[in-house]
């Protein structure tokens, strides 16, 4: 019986691509496991690419209410704010995603778990170390930092995923990396990695739109808190998830919580991003 891996997988061509170099380099059984932190359609259509792409399980894994209530509150009434400006959105997520690899890999005896984040960012380091203070005993595999990955492309990836059969719509046309959860979109790459171009936010924002193209009425919106709790907008009562949803509505048309950023990383390298944060 083969040994198993937890993939942290997104769908994406990234970790599309590591299902089958796990299964030829360690040949191991890939267990993939998607941990939906309300990143919407993102998901839709995950469990068929996961078959195809030589996995021997999916899991979805919706931690969407427990997020908001344990990870993004806190955050929130601590005053979670990176250099004025910045909510956190990517970072306090990454806690609870290892939290839920290591339940998954405990659940399905596997004896490694691998993340997709590169060598170049925060995210290895917010993974590993949360890994490591669950399970000290699973290995952890980072793909990008290991010598036999030999890819550097997106073009080298889906010449990697069509000599393993994986015929999947991917195309090689550029496009920003971002990562979605229910509290943020972020944005990286592109006209962005230049510091003198300004963001091309009529072809970047997801969550709304620009205060230029925002409408020119405003709009009133009351909110009550319980212990510093949201629990209702305009006088209906919701959870907090719920509520997020809809300042994401509300705060997008109006053009609220458009950030543009050059953040330091862990590694010494300097960073710039564009981040959507309209319910915070």
């Amino acid at each position: 019986m083969k040994e198993k891996v937890v993939l942290a997988y997104s769908g994406g061509l990234d970790t599309t691509a590591v299902i089958p170099w796990l299964k030829e380099t360690f040949d191991y059984d890939v267990i993939c496991c998607c941990i939906n932190c309300g990143q919407g359609e993102e998901l839709d259509g995950l469990e068929e690419r996961a078959q195809l792409s030589g996995a021997a399980k999916l899991y979805i894994e919706d931690i969407t209410d427990e997020f908001c209530d344990d990870y993004i509150m806190p955050c929130v009434q601590a005053g979670a704010v990176y250099e004025h400006k910045y909510l956190m959105g990517t970072a306090m997520a990454r806690p609870i995603i290892a939290a839920k690899l290591v339940e998954v890999a405990r659940k399905e005896n596997a004896v490694a778990i691998c993340h997709g984040a590169t060598g170049k960012g925060n995210d290895q380091i917010r993974f590993e170390l949360g890994i490591k203070a669950l399970a000290p005993d699973i290995k952890v595999i980072a793909p990008w930092r290991d010598d036999r990955w030999g890819m550097d492309s997106r073009e080298a990836e889906i010449e990697y995923c069509h000599a393993h059969g994986i015929d999947l719509p991917f195309g090689n046309d550029q496009s920003y990396s971002r990562d979605r959860n229910i509290w943020h979109i972020s944005h990286e790459g592109l006209e962005l990695e230049d510091p003198a171009q300004a963001p091309n936010y009529e072809h970047m924002l997801v969550l709304g739109v620009t205060p230029e193209n925002a409408p020119d009425e405003p709009e009133e919106v009351t909110m009550t808190f319980e212990k510093g709790v949201p629990k209702s907008v305009n006088g209906v009562e919701m959870k907090v998830s719920d509520i997020i949803r809809e300042l994401n509505r509300l705060g997008g048309k109006h053009g609220v919580g458009i950030i543009d950023i050059v953040e330091n990383r862990v590694v010494g390298m300097k960073s710039r991003g564009v981040y959507e944060t309209p319910g915070g």
